[in-house]
């Protein structure tokens, strides 16, 4: 038996340094509360996104720019990221921060409405990528992923793991509820291949198969 030693979470976000842009709009979220990536799980959104050469990108739950700013890291200059959030002031932040960044307008499009509502106008079979950073309406955004991406297309969930609560049976409420149903669908859907990080709040990566 391997015993660990260090801080092994620690270690791998500091693997890492984000830009001038990225701090800055943490910066910008931890001001309004923005849900945001770790740059352990941004690195590794980059990474996905590269080693895949996706070119249409779906983030659900924008934050303040932070994952779009990973996104295009990762991002050839053909892709194109359409990014969902409820809130608008986190929208307007993310689009300002992109603009500081001089991200060109024709690589995203910023979506502010009911999540369930957007995601169910996006096209079948059309996504390469798709990101969500959601709770409550996490387990539609499995069935929702499952029709938009493409057959070899990558689904991420960010902060999956809510930093532990979901691996916690005593924890019943309503948000670790709907993040182990999540997790359980996938599990139990053949059309997927996945894995779970125990990186940032945790991380699950499917491939769909069919």
């Amino acid at each position: 038996m391997q015993i660990n030693r260090g801080d092994m979470l620690a270690y791998a976000e500091s693997y890492v340094a984000e830009d001038f842009y990225m701090q800055q709009a943490r910066r910008n979220g931890a001001e309004v509360g923005a849900i945001d990536p770790t740059a352990a799980v941004g690195n590794l959104i980059k990474y996905l996104i590269s080693f895949s050469k996706s070119k249409s990108i779906v983030e659900i739950g924008t934050g303040s720019g932070v994952g779009g700013l990973w996104i295009f890291a990762g991002l050839n200059s053909e892709g194109v990221l359409t990014t969902i959030d409820t809130e608008r002031e986190f929208s307007k932040i993310a689009k300002n921060i992109f603009q500081e960044a001089e991200i060109p307008a024709t690589s995203y499009r910023i979506i502010t409405g009911n999540i369930v509502e957007v995601v169910d106008k996006l096209a079948d079979n059309n996504y390469d990528f798709v990101i969500a950073r959601c709770s409550l309406e996490l387990p539609d955004m499995v069935h929702a992923a499952a029709r938009m991406l493409k057959v070899g297309g990558v689904f991420l969930i960010d902060a999956v793991l809510s930093g532990g609560k979901v691996a916690d049976a005593t924890a019943r409420d309503s948000e670790s509820i709907a993040k182990r149903d999540a997790i359980k669908l996938i599990q139990e859907d053949k059309r997927w291949n996945s894995t779970l990080l125990p990186i940032g709040a945790g991380v699950l990566v499917a491939h769909k198969l069919g």
